[in-house]
């Protein structure tokens, strides 16, 4: 479900910068449970995978890697390097390659100040939780890196929860991650250009309006 929701909020983000997902390279930190979910559906929209790590090792290749070998080893527990695809980097060099979509799925700060700078994504789909450094997200919006926010983009999981507390079933909460995380993707990247704000501002600030708006609701 996480996984969905991260190519939901690809659709919506990519359209806010002219990126077409068909043909979109994209690399993945953290090929577990989201980054290959993640990879699967945005593969199904025709993205090329060109990097993927996982605690073991990584593995890249700019023409792009096979993803059914991928995810039939990681689901395997096995290292991405038993897929037979690509060339072995360095688990850190995959920040840095050349893609139009990263996906950091592994661990928190995977990005911060001190290695922003070797990121060459023209997007950021945060998979796992704050795993890019409020600072260094300012920093990658201000030369141009599209930063997502992880608690906009990875919210499917939360969504599924919310729908099944309500006592509803697997095909409601598909509809109701799409709806929701395409919504909130728009409206957090329609304000971040609008009001010039780094698109955690402008997410924090809707997060506020809502919960007081809530609290308000609450009340009556």
């Amino acid at each position: 479900m996480t996984g969905f929701g991260l190519r939901v909020a690809a659709r919506i983000a990519a359209e806010r910068i002219g990126l077409d997902l068909n043909g979109a390279r994209v690399a993945i930190q953290g090929y577990g449970n989201v980054g290959r979910a993640a990879g699967r559906f945005l593969h199904s929209e025709g993205a090329i995978i060109v990097g993927a790590s996982d605690v073991h090792c990584a593995v890249a290749h700019p023409d792009g890697l096979d993803e059914g070998a991928l995810y039939r080893v990681s689901r395997e527990g096995q290292p991405l390097t038993r897929a037979g695809t690509g060339r072995e980097i360095p688990r850190d060099a995959l920040l840095g390659l050349e893609c139009d979509i990263l996906i950091p799925a592994a661990r928190p700060d995977a990005i911060t100040c001190a290695n922003q700078g070797e990121v060459r994504a023209k997007m950021i789909l945060q998979g796992a939780n704050i795993p890019v450094a409020p600072d260094a997200e300012r920093a990658l919006h201000d030369r141009g890196v599209l930063c997502v926010p992880d608690f906009v983009a990875n919210a499917g999981g939360i969504i599924c929860i919310s729908v099944e507390r309500q006592g509803l079933g697997e095909a409601q909460a598909w509809v109701a991650i799409e709806e929701k995380i395409a919504a909130n993707t728009r409206e957090v990247l329609e304000r971040t250009f609008r009001e010039r704000l780094y698109p955690r501002q402008a997410a924090e600030r809707i997060a506020r309006q809502r919960v007081l708006a809530a609290m308000e609701y609450r009340r009556k």
